[in-house]
């Protein structure tokens, strides 16, 4: 770990970690009755390469396991968040990372506050890991509320994915897509179990709803 590291906040939030099907799954998944730390361990930011941050869990979690060190590592998380669109009729899930460039690790440091020296080489010789949040290679802890937060946005594959709407009711939209194509009007309502929006439109001298998808819409210039 680089000596001249500097104290950095924890990220804030901007995808449940994905370990379906692998052998060491139960390492990161979280219980509802689990404690926030197991006792002796505190949770840990590691910065890692964009882009990587699965990668490194799952590696890292293998590692642990083989080299048994599961008493000085524990779980290993990459929160993610999974939001479902409508596009044509169809369905797409996709799946966000909530902290990119970062994985939170669960471990026990010695008592100076250093990261143990076996861990230390099984953390740094992972391709794609850069330094611990923290200074002079000793690693700053979560808080309480941060780890609650992080816990939190970790939840299981299997949860249903929200439905995320671009839009807000009482928007000013116009629609770009179908028979009332360049006409103007308001959100009256969001569908999003449906993946629509309800939008009023003036039609020969009448207010009339029109339910489209959030793609046959947009933002109407001056909104």
């Amino acid at each position: 770990m680089s000596e001249n590291e500097t104290n950095a906040a924890t990220p804030a939030p901007v995808t449940t970690p994905a370990l379906d099907g692998r052998p060491d799954e139960k390492v990161g998944l979280i219980a509802g009755d689990e404690p926030i730390r197991q006792e002796g361990m505190n949770w840990f930011v590691l910065r890692v390469a964009s882009n990587k941050e699965s990668s490194v869990r799952d590696t890292l979690l293998r590692k642990v396991q083989i080299e048994k060190m599961t008493h000085l590592v524990n779980r290993i998380l990459v929160p993610t968040e999974k939001t479902k669109t409508v596009k044509g009729g169809k369905q797409k899930i996709t799946e966000t990372k909530l902290y990119p460039g970062y994985v939170f690790v669960e471990m026990r440091l010695e008592p100076d506050g250093r990261i143990p020296q076996d861990v230390f080489f099984l953390i740094k010789e992972t391709t794609g890991v850069g330094d611990f949040v923290g200074t002079a290679g000793r690693p700053t802890p979560m808080k309480d509320h941060e780890i609650e937060k992080m816990l939190k946005d970790s939840k299981k594959p299997e949860d249903t994915p929200n439905v995320r709407m671009v839009f807000e009711k009482g928007e000013h939209v116009i629609i770009k897509e179908g028979p009332f194509t360049s006409y103007e009007g308001t959100v009256d309502e969001l569908l999003p179990e449906k993946g629509l929006v309800r939008v009023l439109v003036t039609i020969f001298g009448r207010q009339a709803p029109i339910e489209l998808e959030e793609w046959q819409i947009g933002k109407a210039e001056g909104a």
